[in-house]
Parts: C-alpha cells; sequence; structure tokens
C-alpha cells in the first residue's frame, strides 16, 4: 500500500498557457500551498518546466517577494517521485531528472508525465485582480514598487532574467496583514551560467507578453535591461490606472500602450517603429504624478537599453521618489 498522500487538492486556481495551478492542502499540517501542474508530454513542455525548476531552485537564498519553491515532484503514471532542491551535489540527480523527461516521451507517448511545483499559497490573487478590485492607492502603489524593485534586483544579482514580467505573475501575499506581492512565473526565466554582470548576458528568443517587451525584444537582440522595460510598464500603468482589454480572455490587464486609430499598439513596438517619440507621462492627470516619478519611468522606459537604469539603478532610485511616501509633518 502507498504511504498516504501529503497533499490534498482543494480547486482549480488557475490555467496558464502551460500549466494548471490549483490550491491545495498540506494533510499532516493543515496549511494551505499553492501546486501548479505541467505536463510534460512535449519538448516545450519539458523546457518551460525545466526552465522554472531550474530558476526556483537556483534561489537557494530566499527573498520574501520572489515566490518559494516547497518542492518539485516527478510524475510517471502513478509513480510521484519528489525531486530534491535543497542539495546543489545533486545535479547529477537533476540530470538524469532532464534526461528521462525528455526520454520518456519518445518510449512511451501515452504515459502520463508531469512535474507538480508545490510553492507558497498567495491568498491576495494576482496584482492585477487585487489592484483593479480597490481605489487608487500612492501608499501602496510606492510599496509595490519598492518590493517589485527589490525582487527584480535580487533574481539579477543571482544570474536570473524573468522575461516575462506581468501584473498577471505577480502574486500577492497577506500573511502579515500589509500586502507582499511574490513575483512568480518562471517557465521564461533564463539562468545565466558564470558570474558577472547580468546585464552582459544577450537573449535572441522573443518571448515574453506583447505589452510589455521592450523594443529590442521584438527584434530579439536584448539583456536582461528587458525586465526594467516590462516593470516600467507595470509601474506607469499602476499609479495611472492603465488598462487595456486581453484579446484572447477579454481580462482587463494593467498595461500602458499607444492608441493608433482604434487599435493598441505595446509601446516596445511603437518605440521600434519610432525611436524618437516622446511618451506622454503621465497620460491622465499631471497632479498625481510628481516629477521623480516621471523622470524614474522615462528612465525605466528608455528605448536604448544603455540609457535605460538597470536593476541595481533602479532600487535605489526608487528610494528616494517622493511619489506615495508619508509626508512628514514639519516640528517647529
Amino acid at each position: 500500500e502507498a504511504k498516504e498522500a501529503k497533499y490534498s487538492i482543494v480547486g482549480e486556481v488557475g490555467r496558464g498557457n502551460y500549466g494548471v495551478v490549483y490550491e491545495a492542502v498540506v494533510n499532516q499540517t493543515g496549511s494551505k500551498v499553492a501546486v501548479k501542474r505541467m505536463r510534460c508530454n512535449v519538448p516545450e513542455n519539458v523546457e518551460l518546466a525545466l526552465q522554472e525548476f531550474w530558476a526556483l531552485q537556483s534561489i537557494q537564498r530566499q527573498h520574501e517577494n520572489v515566490i518559494q519553491l516547497e518542492e518539485c515532484i516527478l510524475q510517471n503514471g502513478q509513480a510521484f517521485q519528489p525531486i530534491s532542491h535543497r542539495y546543489r551535489k545533486s545535479d547529477s540527480h537533476l540530470l538524469l531528472i532532464e534526461t528521462c523527461l525528455k526520454g520518456r516521451r519518445c518510449m512511451d507517448p501515452k504515459a502520463a508525465c508531469f512535474l507538480w511545483f508545490v510553492m507558497e499559497f498567495c491568498d491576495g490573487g494576482n496584482m492585477n485582480e487585487y489592484l483593479l478590485s480597490r481605489s487608487p492607492d500612492a501608499q501602496l502603489n510606492n510599496s509595490f514598487m519598492r518590493q517589485l524593485s527589490s525582487a527584480v534586483a535580487f533574481l539579477h544579482r543571482n544570474q536570473i532574467v524573468h522575461r516575462d514580467l506581468k501584473s498577471d505573475n505577480i502574486l500577492i501575499s497577506h500573511q502579515r496583514g500589509s500586502p507582499i506581492v511574490k513575483v512568480a512565473d518562471f517557465g521564461l526565466s533564463k539562468v545565466c551560467q558564470g558570474k558577472g554582470n547580468v546585464n552582459q548576458h544577450r537573449f535572441s528568443s522573443a518571448c515574453g507578453s506583447n505589452f510589455y517587451m521592450a523594443p529590442e525584444v521584438w527584434e530579439g537582440h536584448y539583456t536582461a535591461k528587458a525586465d526594467i522595460f516590462a516593470l516600467g510598464i507595470i509601474f506607469w500603468a499602476m499609479v495611472e490606472r492603465i488598462t487595456f482589454r486581453d484579446g484572447d480572455t477579454e481580462k482587463e490587464l494593467l498595461g500602458t500602450y499607444i492608441c493608433q486609430g482604434k487599435e493598441l499598439i505595446p509601446l516596445g513596438e511603437a518605440l521600434l517603429e519610432n525611436p524618437n517619440m516622446k511618451l506622454q507621462i503621465p497620460l491622465k492627470n499631471k497632479k498625481a504624478m510628481p516629477d521623480d516619478l516621471c523622470k524614474l519611468l522615462h528612465d525605466m522606459l528608455a528605448f536604448n537599453p544603455k540609457e535605460r537604469l538597470d536593476a541595481f539603478q533602479l532600487e535605489v532610485r526608487i528610494r528616494q521618489i517622493s511619489y506615495g511616501k508619508k509626508r512628514q509633518r514639519s516640528v517647529s
């Protein structure tokens, strides 16, 4: 008789292009976890599952604003095998999994092969839903901007480029009262080999979601600074509540764009067509955005990546902006 299951699935909470996310309970303790199941039946899916696995398991020093992986389980037919990610010395073990995932499809195409990621549970849904269900709040926006820039600097310090930052891939947790953001969904991320500055690595496969993609991603030559452009889109949309409707899901999503007639053109694509285009920041209300925040957004959304901030500069600059800070009353 197999030993009692460790987790019980409560229900589905989300479904993406590449996997299904469930809410589950740890049977022994009753605590909640999120479980993402990725089907490993075609090479592309295996690649995505492994990319997510490598990224999550390579961040041994955890960061409060990055989703935490509890464990990863390989399911082959009815057999479940936990994959340890706590021990670096098990690289040979991981290589075995990689070859076994990639090879198994050839042997038995019908065998159900899944990778299950057990992660911390976030009770606040994604950032998109969270913000759109509340009235705008400069202090909350400032807090989210600080948390996100800290998370991306942490990832870049650890040689991880996310490549798919958008408000849908950022989760909210309320563990300690005030909302904490968690960067999630590492299926498109890349762990850069070797030491040195993450911004020196070059990528060529265009990936991500159109509305958040930097101009150079559309061209297919880019660096980690593409993550900063995506963050710039998120920050600007968050502060001014700029949204668009996703053509596939009809969902309202936070994101900025350029209007050409009735068409919405992603900012990165519009800048590629017209690199000298002046961004109109703020778009709506002059008074709602202090000058230092406008300048910051311009520096995050610069057409030329060399002129764009990197994650480490951003982390410092975010702390200095006046927007959303509690006003100190002067004591005379």
